[in-house]
C-alpha cells in the first residue's frame, strides 16, 4: 500500500470531495489576510483543531500563501512529540485526502532523510497524529499540484537544524517551497490539566492576553530558539518544535516581516472551563 490513508475525514473535517470545497467556500474572506509588505508568502503557522473551531484561520493562511506562491512542494511540521522523542518523516508514498492524494517529494524526503536521523512513516505504517492531516485537504485545495514532505518535529533545539536545512535543500533541488507549522496554542482547564489561572473569564484573559500572548510574539519575533523554550516551560504550543521548524525555514527562505492574520480560542465557539487558543500567521 502506497497511500497513507486519512484518518479523520467525516469527524474533524467533511470525508467527501464536495462538502470539503463547501466549508472552504464558507471559510472565504472569514478573517481579512494582510498584504505582504515584501516579497511573497513563503509559508506560515497554522492551528489544527478540528474545522468547525479553527479551519478558518488554517485556510485563511493557506489561502494568502496561494495568492503569491505556486509551489511544487510543501513542508508540514507538526506531530505531538516530546524532547526525547525523534523526529519523524514520510519518504514515499502518497497521503490520501477527500480531495484526491497528495504525493509526497521523494527528492527532498531523501536528501533529508541523509542529513538527520529520522524515524520514518509509512504510508502503512504511522503514528496516528491529527496535527498534518488538518492541513492536507486544504493544501491539495489551494495547491492542486503541489507535493508535500511532512515531518515531525520534536521540541529541541534541532527544530531550528532542521527547518534551516528544509530551506538548504529544497533550494539546491530546485524546488519552489512552502513551509507550514502545524500548532494549537494554550490547552487550558481539567481536561488538560492546566489551570494556573483558576477559571471563567480571569482563566480565559490570561490564557489570551499572557499565555498565548508569549508564545505569538516569539512567532512573530521569528525567534525559533524561543519558541521552543516558550512551549517547553508555559505550556503555550502543542508542537512548539513545529512551529520553531517553520520559523526557521521561512527566516532562511528570507522571509523578515510576519503577520498575525488571526488569533482565537476554542470557548468561542462552545463555553467551557476548558478551552485551546489557535493562532494564525504569515511569512
Amino acid at each position: 500500500m502506497n497511500t497513507r490513508k486519512a484518518q479523520f475525514a467525516g469527524s474533524w473535517y467533511p470525508a467527501h470531495a464536495e462538502e470539503c470545497r463547501r466549508q472552504i467556500r464558507t471559510f472565504g474572506d472569514l478573517y481579512p489576510v494582510p498584504d505582504a509588505d515584501s516579497g511573497d508568502w513563503v509559508g506560515g503557522i497554522v492551528p489544527h483543531a478540528g474545522w468547525v473551531y479553527s479551519g478558518g484561520i488554517a485556510s485563511s493562511v493557506i489561502r494568502a500563501i496561494s495568492g503569491t506562491a505556486v509551489p511544487d512542494v510543501v513542508v508540514v511540521f507538526g506531530m505531538h512529540m516530546r524532547p526525547n522523542q525523534q523526529p519523524r518523516l514520510m519518504t514515499r508514498g502518497s497521503w490520501e485526502t477527500p480531495l484526491g492524494d497528495i504525493p509526497v517529494e521523494t527528492s527532498l524526503a531523501a536528501a533529508l532523510a541523509d542529513q538527520f536521523e529520522f524515524s520514518v512513516d509509512q504510508p502503512g505504517d504511522f503514528n496516528r497524529d491529527n496535527t498534518i492531516e488538518l492541513q492536507t485537504p486544504l493544501i491539495k485545495h489551494f495547491f492542486q499540484s503541489a507535493a508535500m514532505v511532512p515531518i515531525g518535529v520534536p521540541p529541541t533545539a534541532a527544530a531550528t537544524d532542521i527547518g534551516r536545512a528544509v530551506s538548504l535543500t529544497a533550494r539546491r533541488l530546485g524546488l519552489q517551497l512552502v513551509v507550514l507549522g502545524s500548532t494549537d496554542l494554550t490547552h487550558y482547564g481539567p481536561n488538560y490539566g492546566f489551570s494556573p489561572a483558576g477559571s471563567g473569564a480571569r482563566a480565559l484573559g490570561w490564557v489570551r492576553d499572557v499565555n498565548d500572548r508569549k508564545m505569538v510574539e516569539a512567532i512573530l519575533g521569528m525567534d525559533s530558539r524561543r519558541i521552543v523554550v516558550e512551549g517547553l516551560e508555559n505550556q503555550n504550543a502543542c508542537c512548539s518544535g513545529a512551529a520553531a521548524a517553520a520559523v526557521a525555514a521561512a527566516a532562511a527562505m528570507g522571509a523578515r516581516t510576519p503577520q498575525l492574520v488571526a488569533y482565537a480560542t476554542s470557548a468561542e465557539r462552545i463555553p467551557g472551563e476548558s478551552f485551546v487558543g489557535y493562532a494564525g500567521i504569515l511569512f
